[in-house]
């Protein structure tokens, strides 16, 4: 984990490449969403740390660790990140962008990466025009995972991150345009409020000890292309980190320590007339699905339907980020 430190509960990579993994509602599996809210942010804590309390395949792979209930949803947040950076996000050491097995290098056929800040987070894989599906907490060995789907196999879990910056000379190009016009940066998807709505109890502490992430419903979210050159990024990462997903009972046992609470109720977030989001980037362009990401089936199929009934936010829920969706309108002299 060479370069890469936490800080509270951020993970910071070489190149002021910053993650939060953040808890969040989890979507049906039908139908097509907005952007549900954040609901705080997942704790973590290096594995070198706890050393003498985890599993000797942990201690080889090093990294941070993160407790997650069984069918959990997460989305991961870019929002501290200060200069241009392209991040490789795996799920079981498979691209959540491109449905490709993991490598130390970027591609550009298909893409491998998103590229930061323009991308301000990421809510699970890259699997339909302009839509992703959600991540969401599986056990390993029941071949859930978007790593059992894609690969035949489930080795790995976890989460995998991996950070390049761009090259000194468009680098300091960058730095020289930034000192010319002022960016102008959206609110970060949705705040974590200070009183949650109504808990569902804890589910059972059944689940294995490994854990990865399968996905659930989809949700209106572009994974933008990169409109830089290739050349324009090091050739070699900057840094990397191996996120283990541990679960509640683990995450006592190894830490000493209490997890969060378990996930809201869905329809009492939306009762309570709490936000929802779209983002919509005028200047640019979504990536293309891949066959191997649009393929990968929702938990529901292997664990079956749990969803209690689903009540839509009214449409003033949702609230628009950054551009307003549409062509914009041309001024002339009045």
């Amino acid at each position: 984990m060479t370069g890469v430190r936490i800080d509270g509960n951020t993970l910071r990579l070489p190149g002021g490449v910053a993650v939060r993994f953040i808890r969040t509602l989890r979507l049906p599996e039908t139908g097509t969403h907005p952007l549900p809210p954040g609901l705080g942010e997942f704790p973590l804590r290096r594995v070198a740390d706890h050393a003498d309390r985890v599993p000797e395949t942990w201690r080889a792979r090093g990294g941070v660790m993160l407790p997650v209930y069984l069918r959990e949803a997460m989305w991961l947040s870019f929002g501290g990140t200060t200069e241009p950076a392209a991040l490789r996000v795996g799920v079981g050491k498979v691209c959540a962008v491109s449905g490709k097995p993991w490598s130390d290098r970027l591609s550009r056929k298909p893409q491998n990466y998103v590229v930061l800040p323009r991308q301000p987070w990421l809510d699970g894989i890259n699997s339909g025009t302009g839509t992703v599906k959600q991540f969401v907490a599986v056990p390993l060995g029941l071949g859930a995972t978007v790593e059992g789907q894609v690969t035949g196999e489930e080795v790995w879990g976890g989460v995998q991150l991996q950070s390049f910056p761009l090259k000194e000379e468009p680098l300091a190009r960058w730095r020289e345009s930034r000192e010319r016009e002022r960016r102008t940066r959206a609110p970060m998807h949705a705040p974590a409020f200070g009183a949650a709505p109504q808990m569902m109890a804890a589910p059972a502490p059944a689940a294995p000890a490994g854990m990865g992430l399968g996905v659930g419903g989809s949700m209106r979210q572009e994974v933008y292309e990169d409109d830089r050159p290739l050349s324009d990024w090091a050739e070699q990462s900057g840094g990397r980190v191996f996120v283990h997903l541990v679960t509640p009972p683990q995450w006592r046992r190894i830490t000493g320590e209490e997890p969060p609470p378990s996930p809201v109720d869905r329809s009492a977030y939306t009762q309570a007339g709490l936000p929802w989001y779209d983002y919509y980037d005028q200047d640019a362009q979504d990536l293309a699905p891949t066959d191997a990401l649009e393929g990968v089936k929702p938990v529901g199929d292997w664990l079956g339907d749990d969803h209690e009934p689903w009540q839509e936010p009214h449409p003033a829920q949702v609230l628009p980020l950054k551009d307003a969706p549409g062509r914009p309108v041309e001024d002339g002299d009045w």
